[in-house]
C-alpha cells in the first residue's frame, strides 16, 4: 500500500510502497477514505520525540472497515468509522470508570515485541504513529482506537472529529461542563479553539468571547457562534474580556499554549470562575502564580485537560450525529483537500495561519 513515510527527523513526509499486516486479535483493518493534517504530526516529524523512525504518522482518519480480527466485536465489514489518538485499554481503573484518557496501559492495544509489526517496509519494521498511522491507504487499528459513525457525514468531516473536535468540544462539554447561561471565553482560534466555540454554542452558552490576533480568524470564531471577537494585538484582551462579560466569564478556554495567553485565562475568569488549559505547552513552561490573599479570595479553578476528557466511544458519533443534523459545523474546518503525496506543502500553508485544516482525500 501507499503510505507517507517519516524517514528521519525533519525530512519531511516521503511517499513510498510499504506492507500492511493482516489483522490479529482485535484489530481492524480499515479503507483510509481520509486523514487530516494535524500540527501534532509535523512536530512529530520535525522534532526528535523519542519516537522509532521509520513511521507513518496521521491520526486523524475516518474510512471503512475492510476486515476485522478474530476476536473482534464492535465492528463489521463495511461500518463507517472513525480513528482517535487516545489509547485505552479497556481494564484498568480509570477505563472500567469511563475516563479512558487516563489509562494506566494504553500500549496494550498495539502489538507486542514478538509478534510480527503492523508496517513493514524495505528495510524492516515501521513504527506506527499513536496506534493509527493515517498517512496510509490503510490502517491496521485496534478496536478500542475507533468509533462508529452513521453513513452520512462526508469521510473529509469525519476524519476531524478523532482530534480537533474532540479535544475543543470536549474541554467544554465534558471537561468543563458548560451549561445554558454561562460565559465563555477561548484563547487561540485555530481548529480546536474553532471546536471549542462551536461547543459552547451547542451547550448553551450565553456569551461566547473569541480571542486572537488575526482578523480573518476572528471573523471565521463568529460562523461558528462566537458573539464577541477580540484582538488581542490591538487591545488588552483580559480587560476586554471582563468588560464584556462583566466581571469575568465562568470558563476562560486556553487553546495556544503558552504562558502568556495561559495567564490571560486566568485572569479573565471571574471570581468562582474556571481557566480551562487545553493547549500543550513546550517541555519545561511554567506560569507563576501568586498566591496572596488576594488571589486565594477569587475561589478560581485551573483545570488542566487532555483530549477533552473524551470517551471516544460516545463523543465522536455524537458530533458526527450533530453535523448531520446540521447543529455542529466542521464544513468550515476543512479549508483544502489534498493527495498523500502533497502533505509537506500543505504543512507548509497551515504554518501561514491562511489554513484551518487540509485533509488527505486522495491516496
Amino acid at each position: 500500500m501507499k503510505a507517507a513515510v517519516t524517514l528521519k527527523t525533519g525530512k519531511g513526509f516521503t511517499t513510498t510502497e510499504i506492507r500492511i499486516a493482516d489483522p490479529i486479535g482485535r484489530e481492524v483493518l480499515v479503507d483510509v477514505k481520509a486523514s487530516g493534517l494535524c500540527l501534532t504530526d509535523h512536530s512529530l516529524m520535525a522534532n526528535d520525540f523519542g519516537f522509532p523512525l521509520p513511521a507513518v504518522f496521521g491520526h486523524e482518519l475516518a474510512g471503512v472497515v475492510t476486515a476485522v480480527g478474530p476476536d473482534v466485536t464492535e465492528f463489521q465489514v463495511g461500518d463507517h468509522v472513525v480513528g482517535c489518538l487516545v489509547q485505552w485499554c479497556g481494564r484498568c481503573q480509570p477505563c472500567i470508570e469511563g475516563i479512558q484518557t487516563d489509562c494506566l496501559n494504553p500500549l496494550a492495544v498495539e502489538r507486542s515485541a514478538g509478534e510480527e509489526p503492523r508496517l513493514v517496509g524495505s528495510d524492516g519494521p515501521i513504527y506506527q504513529g499513536m496506534g493509527l498511522g493515517g498517512f496510509a491507504e490503510k490502517a491496521l487499528v485496534h478496536e478500542n482506537q475507533l468509533a462508529r459513525v452513521n453513513d452520512e457525514i462526508p469521510f473529509s468531516r469525519a476524519a476531524l472529529l478523532g482530534c480537533g473536535t474532540v479535544t475543543g468540544a470536549g474541554a467544554v462539554i465534558n471537561s468543563a461542563k458548560v451549561a445554558p447561561g454561562d460565559t465563555v471565553a477561548v484563547i487561540g482560534t485555530g481548529g480546536v479553539g474553532l471546536n471549542a466555540i462551536a461547543a459552547a454554542r451547542l451547550a448553551g452558552a450565553k456569551t461566547i468571547i473569541a480571542v486572537d490576533i488575526q482578523d480573518t480568524k476572528l471573523d471565521m470564531a463568529t460562523r461558528f457562534g462566537a458573539t464577541h471577537v477580540v484582538n488581542s494585538r490591538n487591545t488588552d484582551p483580559v480587560e476586554e474580556i471582563r468588560r464584556i462579560s462583566g466581571g469575568g466569564v465562568d470558563y476562560a478556554f486556553e487553546i495556544i499554549g503558552l504562558p502568556a495567553t495561559q495567564m490571560q485565562a486566568i485572569a479573565a475568569a471571574k471570581t468562582s470562575g474556571t481557566a480551562v488549559l487545553v493547549g500543550m505547552g513546550k517541555p519545561g513552561a511554567k506560569i507563576e502564580i501568586e498566591t496572596s490573599a488576594a488571589f486565594l479570595a477569587t475561589h478560581k479553578t485551573i483545570k488542566a485537560v487532555m483530549m477533552g476528557s473524551t470517551n471516544l466511544k460516545r463523543d465522536i458519533p455524537f458530533y458526527a450525529d450533530m453535523y448531520v443534523a446540521g447543529r455542529y459545523n466542521l464544513d468550515d474546518l476543512v479549508t483544502n483537500e489534498i493527495s498523500i503525496d502533497e502533505i509537506d506543502e500543505a504543512y507548509d500553508s497551515l504554518a501561514s495561519g491562511t489554513v484551518i485544516r487540509s485533509v488527505i482525500t486522495r491516496f
